[in-house]
C-alpha cells in the first residue's frame, strides 16, 4: 500500500521562548529586556508572527496526508523519508542549517516576517502553501538544484553545507597549514581561516569578503557547479606566503589543506558545535559536493 505523502514543518524557537526558557519566567524575561532599555512587545510581536506562520502552514497540508514537526536542535536525530516534502518556517539560515540532513527532498522556505529577512532562501509566505504542496508531491513545483560544498579528512570524516565552510583555528586564531589547489598553486600559509563559499553563500559571508577586499572574483549563481575560496588575512613571514588568497573551483577541482599545526576545526554555515576536528599533519579536501539542495523558490 502506497502512504500518503508526508510534509515536515521545521523551524526554531523564537527569541521570546529562548528568553522564557534562559531566565526561568516570562516576568524575569521582562525585566532582563527592560533593564537593557528593551521591551517585550518586540520579542512578542515576532513569536506571535511565527506562530501564526506556523499555524498556517499545518493547516496547508492536505487532508489525509501525514505530518512531522522538528526543531532545529533535534534535525541531527530526526529520520526524513525520501519522498518527503519540508517545509522550513523562519530566517534563511534555518534553510541552510537543514540542508545537510535532506538527501534530494524539495524543501520550500517560508518567511514568518516578510521584509525583515533577506528572503534569498524563505521566499514564500503561507498562502502559498495550499498550492505548493500538491505541486511539489506530483513533481511539478518548480525547483532549483542549489549547489553545495563537502569537505572531507583524510580519516574519512566528511561534513556538507549549503552556504560555505570554514577551515581554521577554533577559536579564530592564527591558522597554519599548506594550500594546494588543482591548478598547481601550492603554499605555506598563516591565516585567520579559509571560507570556501557556494553561489548561495555568495549572497553572505563571501560577500562580505569579496566586497570588502574589493576582489574581481566573479562570485557564482546558486544552481552554477562552482565554489569560490577566499584565505582571511593572510600574513607574510620568512615561512608563509601571501600570493594565493582567493579562486575559484569548478567540477572535479579541490582545495587541499594539510594542517601545520595542534589542530583545526571544519565547520558548515555558522555552526560551530557540529564540526570536524584535523590534526596536524591531516590533510582536508574541499570541492563541490556530490548533492544538491532541491529549492522550490
Amino acid at each position: 500500500m502506497t502512504l500518503p505523502p508526508r510534509v515536515v514543518i521545521v523551524h526554531r524557537p523564537s527569541e521570546l521562548t529562548e528568553l522564557q526558557r534562559r531566565h526561568g519566567t516570562r516576568r524575569h524575561a521582562e525585566f532582563f529586556l527592560r533593564s537593557r532599555g528593551r521591551t517585550l512587545a518586540e520579542v512578542q510581536a515576532r513569536h506571535d508572527a511565527l506562530d501564526l506562520a506556523l499555524r498556517a502552514a499545518a493547516d496547508a497540508v492536505p487532508t489525509g496526508w501525514r505530518r512531522g514537526d522538528v526543531q532545529r536542535g533535534d534535525l541531527d536525530r530526526f529520520l526524513f523519508e525520501p519522498t518527503d516534502i519540508v517545509v522550513a518556517v523562519g530566517q534563511d539560515g534555518l534553510v541552510a542549517n537543514l540542508a545537510k540532513y535532506l538527501t534530494g527532498q524539495p524543501v520550500v522556505g517560508i518567511d514568518p516576517e516578510p521584509g525583515r529577512n533577506p528572503g534569498v532562501l524563505v521566499t514564500r509566505g503561507p498562502a502559498d502553501l495550499g498550492a505548493l504542496l500538491p505541486a511539489a508531491a506530483g513533481g511539478a513545483a518548480a525547483v532549483t538544484h542549489r549547489t553545495m560544498v563537502t569537505a572531507t579528512c583524510d580519516d574519512g570524516q566528511e561534513l556538507t553545507a549549503l552556504n560555505e565552510i570554514y577551515l581554521g583555528h577554533a577559536g579564530h586564531q592564527s591558522s597554519r597549514y599548506t594550500l594546494t589547489a588543482d591548478h598547481g598553486i601550492s603554499e605555506s600559509q598563516s591565516s585567520s581561516g579559509i571560507i570556501i563559499g557556494t553561489g548561495t553563500g555568495a549572497s553572505g559571508w563571501c560577500r562580505s569578503i569579496w566586497r570588502e577586499r574589493r576582489s574581481t572574483l566573479q562570485l557564482p549563481e546558486p544552481a552554477v557547479p562552482e565554489l569560490v575560496w577566499f584565505v582571511r588575512e593572510a600574513w607574510p613571514s620568512p615561512a608563509t606566503g601571501v600570493d594565493h588568497t582567493e579562486g575559484r573551483l569548478g567540477p572535479g577541482q579541490a582545495l587541499r589543506v594539510t594542517i601545520g599545526c595542534d589542530a583545526l576545526v571544519v565547520f558548515g554555515d555558522g555552526l560551530e558545535s557540529d564540526r570536524l576536528t584535523a590534526t596536524w599533519g591531516q590533510s582536508v579536501s574541499i570541492g563541490i559536493a556530490g548533492r544538491t539542495l532541491r529549492h522550490i523558490a
